[in-house]
């Protein structure tokens, strides 16, 4: 990849999908609120937390990543603890040319029970008035005042809209989730919509039927979605699909799996909220004759990823961090890496940002005044590339 194509990413305008906000705990921040809230981690310093990052190799799998992820999240213990984790977030995403996100967190992983440190104590609880208050003010914060960034050795202050997707934890009994549900009904001002994540394997999303039945008979305004097709097969995506009733897929890589299901997905337009990093990070499995093998095998590099194949089937598939403090990159270190590793050119990175436009939860216009900034910036940038050769004295343009 050459350093403009690189230089456009950078500077480009990207929209958010997939974000689990507790997924952004940098092992600094995870460190510094253990201290403040006295909580004793399992590690022996900072060194020894980075290590279980695992920074520049993959987790065995998506359980070993969420071993650790909920470790992160017992730190969370008040309002602004909540609050800082979330502008730090949004501060490191404005100053990547982020200007909408739409992010996840999971109350259940603060409400209910948490497990217990090494020495058998308690991790404490919180509630949720004090997870939810203290996203959200950082939010308002981000969208009203704006955010200060340091942007080629100066001061900006930039403005970030969102979302807010209150997810259910699946590896957590459909009754769980109507309790949570319960604790959330003071707060519905701050939602926009309902998600479904955790370990994918063995809880198909047909077991929380009832619950999402519930959701659109009571909230409709709401909007819906699943984790499906990350680890799971094309046929979870079909039951998140006809059963829960989804307005956008999470991941959904395996819908290429099923023929059938790829053509439909493409024909409704369906959202595809893709994750490369997280992908390799946790050891995803692809197939296809394309990679010289018919069976699944783990994938190794980005080169492998099958983006190319979602975007030659019109699948409208986007690219996000999903958790990027423990995937090793943000926005612009998706982008890069698999434009790197798939030889991406300029439309594909236009049209992957344009899809993440399109399946946004955005009004339809907001949708066209993004789309306007996306095309006046591609217009700006390629004439930006014009320059003077001084040996010729001719004029070039590359783009």
């Amino acid at each position: 990849m050459d350093a403009k194509l690189q230089k456009f990413i950078e500077g480009m305008p990207k929209i958010e999908l997939h974000l689990h906000i507790e997924g952004t705990m940098e092992p600094e921040m995870l460190m510094q609120l253990a201290q403040r809230n006295g909580i004793e981690l399992p590690y022996k310093d900072i060194e020894e937390l980075k290590a279980a990052y695992k920074r520049g190799s993959a987790y065995e799998n998506l359980q070993e990543f969420l071993d650790l992820y909920y470790q992160g999240m017992n730190v969370l213990c008040t309002e602004e603890d909540f609050y800082d984790l979330t502008k730090a977030y949004l501060k490191q995403v404005a100053s990547e040319n982020v200007t909408h996100t739409e992010i996840f967190f999971d109350p259940q992983g603060h409400t209910m029970d948490r497990g217990k440190d090494k020495d058998g104590n308690p991790y404490p609880t919180v509630s949720f008035e004090t997870a939810i208050n203290g996203i959200t003010r950082a939010l308002d914060e981000a969208k009203t005042e704006g955010l200060e960034v340091q942007v080629d050795g100066r001061t900006e202050k930039r403005k970030v809209t969102s979302k807010l997707i209150m997810s259910f934890l699946r590896h957590m009994s459909e009754e769980d989730g109507f309790k949570v549900l319960e604790q959330a009904k003071p707060h519905m001002d701050k939602i926009d919509g309902f998600g479904l994540d955790s370990s994918e394997w063995g809880r198909e999303p047909a077991l929380f039927e009832r619950l999402y039945e519930t959701l659109r008979k009571d909230y409709p305004e709401k909007k819906l979605l699943a984790h499906a097709g990350e680890e799971g097969p094309a046929a979870y995506v079909e039951q998140a699909l006809d059963v829960l009733k989804i307005d956008r897929i999470d991941h959904g890589n395996h819908v290429l799996d099923d023929e059938q299901l790829t053509s439909r997905v493409a024909s409704q337009g369906q959202g595809m909220t893709v994750c490369p990093l997280s992908n390799l990070k946790l050891s995803h499995k692809v197939k296809g004759a394309r990679f010289g093998h018919d069976e699944e095998v783990v994938m190794t590099d980005l080169g492998q990823h099958r983006i190319k194949d979602m975007l030659a089937k019109n699948l409208k598939a986007s690219v996000h961090s999903d958790d990027p403090a423990f995937f090793d990159g943000y926005m612009n270190a998706n982008y890069i890496q698999l434009a790197r590793a798939q030889d991406l050119k300029q439309e594909d990175i236009v049209q992957l940002a344009q899809n993440a436009i399109d399946t946004s939860f955005l009004s339809p216009a907001e949708k066209a005044e993004k789309t306007t900034e996306l095309a006046d910036y591609v217009t700006r940038f390629n004439a930006a590339q014009r320059f003077v050769n001084p040996e010729a004295g001719q004029v070039r343009k590359f783009g």
